[in-house]
């Protein structure tokens, strides 16, 4: 038989017993998840009042709320019918109704649909689940062939179709790499999904994890047309600043391989996002977007890696007799030509003084017999400056030259 609420019992207390009671029909999910949804239920009993946009908006709230605390479908769904059901069971012109049989059938149809729908719920989300699950294995598996280069291209064409990759097209990969272990991988997927099809739609992009990496293929017609971005690494900038809001896993560092046409493409460019992450590394360099073509120098240095380390070795090693060692002296030239020859430069970048500047130069030219002065010298002693620092000489002992 249904209880009614004592005449004297405050409207939220007996509202409050309600979503108790539901609470305990659905396993324990918190109370609070209902939010207002009781007193919309107990407004439309009463007055015929229908819920307004907020209202319903403020119950999604809860419904994400309840996924991020891993309540399942199910069970939410259950807290919500059986409140439901309760209410309407002690609602005053039920419980005076004098027809037990309609109400006892009433109550009986309710509790089926508590249970039916609850149980719908909870087999849809696992199968979504699984679903889910599927596709991630699916799009990992095609993520590691198109990276590799080297799979049946007809295969490939027919399995990328359902993420929407045209292979014909011109493609760069973006490889973004965490400063510890890889933080929550659903959550730096998804905000990189949300910015990137926000950006770029949704057609050939995907992103995906690889090797404790997060890999982003995109189009780079779109890449390179898309608004408030440097041309060459807007899909950097696009990928890190993405990255960079997330609470977990900063600082991030992405690098973006060059544009490459058809399936090949794609891996040469994955190639050079990972050759350009590595170098950086090698290089120390602490941009947090860096570019392969930045690069491109070092990939032509290391091509004959005998070469550069006999080029070094000659030029370079004298350095080694300097007090302190080599690195004062090879940070100084580096800095020098990057500031274009121009000593004051050189000094506030190194946050040294200009004479001190100047001395370490001389030295140099003590040293090695190399002057950064004259033009023919200083494109020698360039070159060695940058093999030396691909090599991470003088951290590491330069490879055998013979």
């Amino acid at each position: 038989m249904a209880r009614r609420p004592p005449a004297t019992a405050p409207r939220q207390a007996w509202l409050d017993g309600v979503a108790e009671g539901a609470s305990r029909d659905a396993g324990g999910v918190p109370v609070h998840l209902l939010g207002g949804y009781l007193p919309l239920l107990a407004d439309a009993a009463a007055t015929g009042r229908r819920p307004r946009r907020a209202e319903l908006d403020a119950v999604g709230r809860l419904g994400r709320e309840a996924a991020e605390q891993g309540i399942s479908a199910g069970r939410v769904v259950q807290l919500y019918l059986s409140a439901a059901r309760r209410l309407w069971q002690d609602l005053p012109a039920v419980a005076r109704s004098g027809d037990r049989e309609v109400r006892a059938a009433a109550a009986a149809v309710l509790h089926v649909i508590d249970d039916a729908v609850a149980t719908l719920a909870e087999g849809y989300a696992v199968a979504r689940r699984d679903l889910i699950r599927r596709e991630e294995t699916l799009r990992r598996e095609l993520v590691d062939d198109l990276l590799r280069g080297d799979s049946d291209l007809g295969g490939l064409v027919q399995r990328a179709e359902p993420f929407g990759l045209d292979l014909a097209r011109v493609h760069q990969v973006a490889l973004a790499a965490p400063s510890r272990r890889l933080p929550d991988t659903d959550a730096a997927i998804g905000a990189l999904e949300s910015t990137v099809f926000e950006r770029l739609g949704d057609r050939d992009v995907l992103v995906a994890t690889k090797e404790g990496l997060l890999v982003v293929l995109a189009p780079a017609e779109a890449a390179t047309a898309a608004p408030a971005g440097v041309a060459r690494s807007d899909l950097g900038e696009l990928v890190h600043g993405a990255l960079d809001r997330l609470r977990h896993g900063r600082p991030w560092q992405v690098a973006v391989g060059r544009p490459h046409p058809g399936l090949y493409g794609i891996a040469r460019s994955y190639e050079e996002a990972r050759e350009a992450l590595a170098m950086a590394r090698r290089l120390h360099l602490d941009k947090p977007v860096v570019d392969a073509q930045d690069l491109l120098i070092y990939r032509v240095l290391l091509r004959d890696q005998p070469a550069i380390a006999d080029l070094v070795s000659a030029v370079l090693t004298p350095l080694r007799h300097a007090r302190g060692g080599a690195g004062p002296l090879l940070d100084t030239l580096e800095a020098y030509f990057a500031s274009g020859g121009v000593a004051t430069e050189t000094a506030r970048r190194l946050r040294i003084s200009v004479r001190t500047v100047t001395y370490r130069l001389a030295r140099i030219e003590a040293l090695t017999g190399y002057t950064p002065v004259d033009p023919d010298q200083r494109f020698t002693l360039q070159a060695a400056v940058l093999g030396a620092r691909a090599l991470d000489w003088p951290a590491q002992p330069l490879p055998p030259t013979g």
